[in-house]
């Protein structure tokens, strides 16, 4: 029986005051964000920033200051109830490197509770992805961009509500990064709320619906589509907005 949850329109993230910091060095500074079924979101910023920090707070793989809530629901509170709402793209060296690929996938799909339905459709994801060739061979021996590509299908299985994906374009060939964002434009048009985070300033620019700057563990600028379409006709683009935004930081 398939216990994850199908994207819908009430799909919802809020995160509000979390505060993080690694040895006394604070790396999230009191942030706030809010997402919402039907929307990509774009989560920008220079290295060290603390975007992954950040994902890895929203999904609970690391404690901190602050509030979660995952459709209504507490995430420090009822963590294994509200992960199943996530999806989340680990590490691609975190992946067992001695499973085969298509092992991999049954594996985490009968862990989350998921039926042969949603393992087919984790499976047919693979193939867009160009990941087909690759099912019968060890993790161990992919490249890093099959494993990339690996990590996306499992966060993707059984179509949760909310995806939390870090870089997962880095690393894939053109046509699996292009079958990626489609896939991504599909199911958030079909409900689900999507956080991408990138280096790609022309990916968040011309295929996201917000694009989220993120600067020394605060949320420095917040453009919707509207804003981003603008940055586009009325100036150089969300790459010159960026870069005057780090410029005034460095300030």
């Amino acid at each position: 029986m398939t216990i994850a949850t199908q994207p819908d329109a009430a799909a919802r993230l809020d995160a509000r005051a979390l505060r993080l910091a690694y040895a006394a060095t604070p790396v999230l500074r009191g942030v706030d964000l809010q997402l919402q079924g039907g929307e990509l979101v774009g989560l920008i910023g220079p290295n060290g920033s603390g975007k992954s920090s950040l994902l890895r707070a929203l999904s609970g793989q690391l404690p901190c200051e602050g509030t979660v809530h995952v459709d209504g629901i507490d995430l420090h509170a009822r963590p294994v109830e509200a992960r199943r709402r996530l999806g989340v793209a680990v590490e691609p060296e975190r992946l067992p490197a001695s499973l085969r690929v298509r092992q991999c996938i049954e594996l985490v799909a009968h862990t989350r509770g998921l039926d042969r339905t949603a393992i087919e459709a984790g499976l047919s994801l693979s193939h867009t992805l160009g990941l087909q060739r690759w099912l019968e061979h060890e993790v161990g021996d992919c490249s890093l961009g099959t494993r990339q590509k690996l990590a996306v299908v499992l966060a993707l299985l059984g179509d949760p509500p909310l995806l939390l994906l870090d870089e997962v374009l880095n690393g894939l060939d053109p046509l699996a990064a292009y079958a990626l964002k489609s896939e991504l434009r599909r199911r958030a048009d079909a409900g689900a709320a999507v956080l991408l985070a990138t280096h790609g300033l022309e990916v968040a620019e011309r295929f996201l619906d917000r694009a989220v700057l993120l600067l020394d563990g605060v949320i420095a600028a917040d453009w919707n589509r509207t804003e981003l379409a603008r940055l586009r006709r009325e100036g150089d683009g969300l790459e010159a907005a960026v870069v005057e935004r780090l410029r005034a930081a460095a300030r």
